[in-house]
């Protein structure tokens, strides 16, 4: 599989870099004064500094929970995902979507969890007990 490249707005450089590449672990490529590239799990991912907006508070309902859209993040393996929730609770990281299993017991189950990153973009963390779930109808 290929790597996805994805820009998408931040307030403060500064917060992105203690949140993407301190928190999460994104090592850093390439940056300016107005944007810097990480490496999200192998996908490049681009924090572009912008002035501060409003964001929009839009949800759909998937499984009882209100999802925020738009988000983005990375299918990760269980263990990963694992130790990654277990990273964003030590670090108190307020969750929108607390860390659980959805769709248990049917085709597509997943562990999945959602927060923001200091700019209020949110992220979307899943995995599955079984990948080749991924795209089943």
């Amino acid at each position: 599989m290929q790597p996805f490249h994805l820009a998408f707005p931040v307030f403060d450089l500064a917060a992105a870099r203690q949140f993407y590449g301190e928190l999460l672990g994104c090592s850093e490529g390439r940056s300016s004064e107005h944007w810097v590239d990480f490496n999200l799990y192998g996908h490049q991912v681009v924090a572009h500094l912008v002035p501060r907006e409003q964001h929009p508070s839009v949800t759909n309902p998937v499984d009882g929970d209100a999802v925020p859209v738009p988000h983005f993040g990375v299918v990760l393996t269980m263990a990963d995902w694992r130790e990654l929730a277990e990273r964003l609770r030590a670090a108190d990281v307020t969750f929108i979507i607390e860390p659980r299993i959805r769709f248990e017991g049917k085709v597509g189950e997943q562990a999945t969890m959602f927060f923001k990153d200091p700019s209020g973009n949110t992220l979307e963390f899943k995995a599955f007990g079984d990948p080749e779930q991924l795209f089943a109808k």
